[in-house]
């Protein structure tokens, strides 16, 4: 117990310790002239108002669901199991916003510096805006590390609970930490996409300005949207993937009566934390004029340490033979996720035929433009899932061959591919980082070559966030079967029977989910959208001179509109994220709640990788036109390819990598509720 205990704090306090030097090296670089410094400030200012309302909004939620978790708890399970899980539930949900918020301060102070930097050239650049990334990436995975090892010695080792009990209480931790990952996912998708497609469409489409241009109302708003939708609700997506996926293992671990499958999920996360550790320092090493291959062979180096890392954790666990079952099982998850990665890079990557045929499809409007991107994203589906597929045989016949039971091998593929989460969640925040700063160097007048320097940042950036959102919905996809699978193991599930109606009946409702929540989310961006878009026509229209540049606009205004709007939308489709999976339990009885999980992981998964890939292919389409190519910026075909990217926008940075988080949320829920189903179904 005392080896485990050592390692898996040692390594979230290491990652911790990494993410403050790295800090206070962003710190130390120059932030620019005076211009790029009120830039800044006023992107800075905008996130923390933004980070700031919503987190006293969501304090109520907390504490009204911390309050009915332990009501329900204490009087079913007693009152210490009651206090103890609320206390568990508030602080995930403490850990959650905490590791937003550090990451989203790095981004708004690396941003400026990048921009600072790029007037030396890449070489100077490239490290600020990664290692501004990797504060967000190190501190995550520190803070949830250090969060589970902690919760689970105090009841286990401290207290001296049952396995069973001490894993249901850090399972409050994860139920915590996923449902205010929801709604930071959700919200800021909401806020980023309502100013990105308003700037975009009077900007380039009416008005015919350059994306970044000072004098549009919705710049700051667009470059605000980076930080709390990119940078802080992404980061909460992987949060949540990565520390449900622990503890599914670990609950799993606990219903199979073996301390060590217990203590393995921790193990195995501490052996990512180090890998993360050393591929972050070794990026700077790695680069060599090409951000894109510096980043590659910092996620190469990370990948084979925790390879190596993780065969002298289970060759020395004392397992026997279930130590090869564990070990390729967990290999078997890492190799899925860099599949997927590698699949969404093609069907999203500017050099790619994918976002070729969908740029080439602009030339004759937008309407062929949108299907070409439309079809792509449903294609792209077919490898993630074949991948996904063979993941979770690999992994359930490996760990069966070797007699490690096959479930807790499935659930141990989800630790493996996430184990490493650290490194992406470093490479995916340096993406809006070099956009950020690419924005600064335009609206502050830097000149073309800085500019380019931005622009070679910007694009490694665009490149890592696509392969991020591929990675997190795959991470996503076993996360969730390993919940499932923990689900069934608290209610003693064998077997689903699809003739019964109940089961049908659930399987359809959860089915329902995914469309509905990415239909509720859409609808909030159009419509927080269309109110910002009056108001920048406004400004233009009554606002004298500011289009010829010599009257400032009145930026507050829109970062208000994106901010109201954000917050009033997001509650609907996250509050049915919690309430849809009880009420099918409560109503309709364990195998149908069971079938409403199964439903939402299969529509879940296949929703969130058509959005994120259609609408990678839609942006990147974009890009290739303004890079010179089929009339270049200002031409009919850029206008229809902005259109289509103004579609493409909300599904892969709204409602796509939201369904990822709900998928989870619903499957915690089902967990965390489990013991009070069982009691009060009426079916």
């Amino acid at each position: 117990m005392i080896e485990w205990f050592l390692i898996a704090p040692i390594a979230g306090l290491s990652s911790l310790g990494l993410a403050a030097y790295l800090y206070s090296y962003v710190m130390k670089q120059d932030s620019g002239t005076q211009r790029m410094k009120e830039i800044a400030a006023a992107i800075e200012e905008g996130a923390k108002a933004y980070l700031k309302r919503q987190n006293m909004a969501l304090a109520i939620f907390v504490a009204v669901m911390a309050t009915i978790l332990g009501i329900i708890f204490a009087y079913s399970e007693g009152i210490i199991f009651g206090v103890a899980l609320a206390l568990a539930y508030i602080l995930g949900s403490f850990c959650s916003t905490l590791a937003a918020y550090i990451g989203m301060t790095a981004a708004v102070k690396a941003n400026v510096r990048t921009a600072s930097a790029a007037r030396e050239g890449l070489k100077k650049a490239f490290p600020v805006a990664f290692y501004g990334g990797a504060v967000m990436g190190l501190s995550i995975v520190g803070l949830a590390l250090f969060g589970i090892s902690i919760l689970y010695y105090i009841f286990r080792v401290i207290l001296g609970w049952a396995e069973v009990d001490a894993t249901n209480i850090v399972l409050g931790f994860s139920f915590g930490a996923s449902a205010l990952a929801l709604f930071a996912k959700a919200g800021g998708g909401i806020y980023t996409k309502t100013a990105d497609i308003s700037a975009d469409l009077v900007g380039k489409v009416e008005l015919g300005i350059p994306e970044d241009d000072p004098r549009n109302p919705a710049v700051i708003a667009d470059n605000v949207g980076d930080n709390v939708g990119d940078v802080a609700g992404m980061g909460a997506d992987l949060i949540d993937s990565y520390i449900a996926s622990v503890i599914a293992a670990m609950i799993i671990g606990a219903e199979v009566g073996k301390t060590i499958y217990v203590t393995l999920p921790l193990l195995i996360a501490a052996a990512g934390v180090f890998a993360a550790i050393a591929g972050a320092l070794f990026a700077k090493i790695g680069i060599k004029g090409n951000p894109g291959a510096a980043i590659n062979r910092a996620t190469f180096l990370t990948c084979s340490l925790f390879a190596l890392f993780l065969f002298l954790i289970t060759y020395f666990s004392e397992m026997g033979n279930e130590a090869w079952g564990v070990f390729l099982a967990t290999l078997a998850g890492l190799i899925a996720g860099m599949i997927i990665g590698i699949t969404t890079d093609y069907y999203t990557s500017i050099d790619r035929p994918p976002v070729f045929k969908t740029a080439e499809a602009a030339r004759t409007g937008a309407a062929t433009n949108i299907l070409t991107g439309f079809s792509y994203g449903i294609i792209s589906i077919v490898p993630p899932i074949i991948g996904i597929c063979a993941a979770t045989l690999a992994s359930w016949y490996l760990a069966q061959a070797f007699g490690v039971k096959p479930v807790y091998g499935v659930a141990i593929a989800a630790v493996g591919m996430l184990s490493i989460v650290g490194m992406i969640i470093s490479t995916d925040a340096y993406g809006p980082i070099s956009d950020n700063a690419k924005g600064i160097a335009e609206q502050a007048g830097l000149g073309e070559e800085v500019i380019e320097v931005a622009d070679r940042l910007d694009a490694a950036g665009n490149t890592s966030k696509a392969i991020t959102k591929g990675f997190a919905i795959g991470a996503a996809a076993l996360t969730v079967l390993a919940l499932f699978a923990a689900y069934a193991q608290l209610v003693k599930i064998e077997t689903l029977n699809l003739m019964e109606p109940e089961i049908v009946a659930g399987l359809f409702l959860g089915a329902m989910m995914p469309p509905l929540l990415s239909a509720l989310l859409i609808l909030a961006v159009g419509k927080n959208a269309h109110r910002m878009i009056e108001e920048i026509r406004r400004q233009f229209r009554e606002i004298p001179g500011l289009m010829k540049g010599k009257a400032k606009p009145d930026y507050a205004k829109c970062v208000d509109i994106a901010t109201k709007g954000a917050l009033k939308e997001l509650l609907l489709p996250c509050m049915l994220a919690i309430i849809a999976p009880l009420a099918t339990g409560f109503f309709l009885g364990k195998e149908a709640l069971a079938g409403f999980l199964a439903g939402s992981i299969v529509t879940g998964i296949v929703f969130a990788l058509f959005m994120a890939n259609s609408g990678g292919a839609w942006d990147n389409a974009k890009k290739f036109i303004e890079a010179g190519n089929f009339g270049g910026k200002g031409s009919e075909a850029h206008k229809a390819a902005v259109i289509g990217d103004t579609v493409g926008d909300p599904f892969k940075d709204t409602a796509g990598p939201s369904l990822n988080t709900m998928i989870t949320v619903m499957s915690l829920v089902a967990s965390v509720f489990a013991p009070i189903i069982l009691i009060y179904a009426l079916l």
